[in-house]
């Protein structure tokens, strides 16, 4: 028998996926469960990666005409309830405050007093809220169009929670606008699922598809959502971001209305978007391997760490001034436009085990100097996207590291496509459909299944089906042609193909 290969972590991913995603989060020490059920820290080495994706973002959304604002963290319980289908869609998800202060019992202990004249809701999503006040603000065509972002916390109260992807509490920007028009509110929508597209594929090397979700899958209260769809390592499905044409639904219940040009009272057009720090998840579930984290560079908080290697004080005066020089040369260049982001590891811990700890947090660059490397006036680097290490001539590795990083970017990108495609597949049979997402072994499933692309037709019987399955059709590709075709599930026909996968 062939000896196990070693790996950083307790599992691998073959092994158990899910705990090994939960040993790569714990071993790059990016969150941990918070106290408060359902609840995470983001340590600052994974709130520094969620700070890179919020400035990349923020400048994004600020190039297509967006300004940030802050609304109230609680919302008025009839706000909510002016939306039927808004309100029936996250009411099982709502953490409600019913009292203002706290007395002292009569038993010891503190108890609840001063019951609310109305509960208030802590926000799941800001539809409500936001379009109360747009109705306040806008009075004219003049007034529009209104595109504002807010960077916050939001709660849905889950019951099974699992860090980044699903928690009670968690962070995201949710970008709400208001048009005078239909056909603007649409561009809208489609510009902003471009823009989450651009910065998944670019920033995350996350290859998604776009496209609509069906109406059992629609944002409660939206006329249609369409989100970006990204296949993680154990071929599950993760919806990356969504963007909402909201027709005028909201603008109904909120009173969203105004004066055109023809002086006729009629109302807006509104869409919101939206994603969150479940991208973390996507960057980990998407790249990391065996070893723990793996960082695209442009998200990386830092693209490489120096680890000085001397034996007595002597060395180590000398190393560690070569490892300043080093580290200023490496600032100097850009990369992504700007500086070139590098920390000195000069902890007192024995070196293999502060090589190894970088490894696992997903360093792209771990560049180890010793009296030995200086001698040769170089560097000995180890890649951790590829795992090559070797050494190299220090000027030349210095010119060359916008062209290693942009490298180790693409190529993260150039795999997760590779493997997406291995494991999307055509199936128009139903029978190849359920062996395709059925797991060999029940009482362990292994990794199995992918993305199914298969005709169908909107049915109540479709979904039953798919429930027993844990499937879900995750969305209609925008870029699909139609095609005739029979519904792979009812046998009625069908005129487009979705994706259908296994999901978070």
């Amino acid at each position: 028998m062939a000896a196990k290969a070693k790996n950083a972590l307790g599992v691998t991913r073959e092994e158990d996926y899910s705990e090994w995603y939960q040993q790569v989060i714990r071993a790059a020490d990016l969150a941990e469960v918070s106290p408060v059920r359902g609840c995470m820290v983001i340590k600052p080495w994974g709130y520094a990666i969620w700070e890179n994706i919020q400035a990349v973002l923020d400048r994004m959304f600020k190039e297509t005409g967006h300004e940030n604002a802050y609304f109230p963290l609680f919302i008025p319980m009839s706000y909510l309830e002016k939306e039927a289908e808004h309100v029936e869609g996250f009411a099982k998800e709502c953490a409600v405050v019913t009292h203002h202060r706290l007395e002292p019992g009569s038993e010891g202990g503190l108890v609840p007093a001063g019951p609310l004249e109305e509960p208030l809701v802590i926000r799941p999503t800001s539809e409500t809220m936001i379009g109360t006040l747009y109705a306040k603000w806008i009075q004219s065509w003049r007034d529009l169009p209104i595109k504002i972002n807010q960077w916050a916390n939001v709660v849905r109260w889950e019951m099974r929670t699992r860090l980044f992807l699903r928690t009670a509490e968690f962070l995201w920007q949710e970008g709400h606008t208001a048009h005078a028009t239909e056909e603007e509110a649409w561009e809208e929508t489609r510009l902003m699922l471009d823009v989450y597209a651009d910065f998944a594929e670019n920033y995350m090397a996350m290859p998604v598809i776009k496209g609509e979700k069906t109406a059992g899958e629609r944002f409660p209260g939206a006329v249609s959502t369409i989100s970006i769809e990204s296949m993680m390592q154990d071929r599950k499905a993760l919806q990356a971001g969504t963007s909402h044409f909201l027709g005028q639904n909201f603008a109904h219940a909120q009173e969203i209305k105004f004066q055109n040009q023809n002086e006729e009272e009629v109302y807006a057009w509104t869409t919101s978007w939206g994603v969150s720090t479940r991208l973390v998840g996507g960057v980990i579930m998407t790249h990391s391997d065996d070893d723990g984290l793996v960082l695209p560079p442009r998200l990386a908080p830092k693209h490489a760490v120096i680890l000085p290697i001397y034996r007595n004080d002597d060395q180590r005066g000398e190393v560690l001034q070569y490892c300043d020089e080093v580290k200023a040369e490496l600032e100097s260049q850009l990369y992504d436009g700007s500086p070139v982001r590098v920390e000195i590891d000069d902890r007192d811990i024995r070196g293999g085990e502060k090589n190894w700890q970088h490894v696992k947090r997903g360093v792209p660059l771990r560049l180890e100097i010793g009296p030995k490397d200086i001698e040769k006036g170089g560097v000995f680097v180890g890649r951790r996207d590829t795992g090559e290490k070797g050494p190299h001539n220090r000027k030349e590795f210095v010119a060359n590291i916008a062209q290693t990083l942009t490298a180790m970017q693409n190529g993260l990108f150039d795999k997760a496509c590779a493997f997406r495609d291995e494991h999307t597949r055509q199936i128009d049979d139903l029978e190849e459909f359920k062996a395709y997402f059925t797991p060999k072994n029940q009482k362990k499933p292994e990794i199995h299944g992918g993305f199914a692309v298969c005709h169908f037709h909107e049915d109540p019987s479709v979904e039953e089906l798919l429930k027993k399955l844990k499937v879900t059709i995750r969305c209609i590709p925008l870029d699909a042609e139609e095609e005739d075709g029979k519904c792979i599930f009812t046998g009625k026909p069908s005129k487009k193909r979705g994706i259908f996968a296994k999901a978070y």
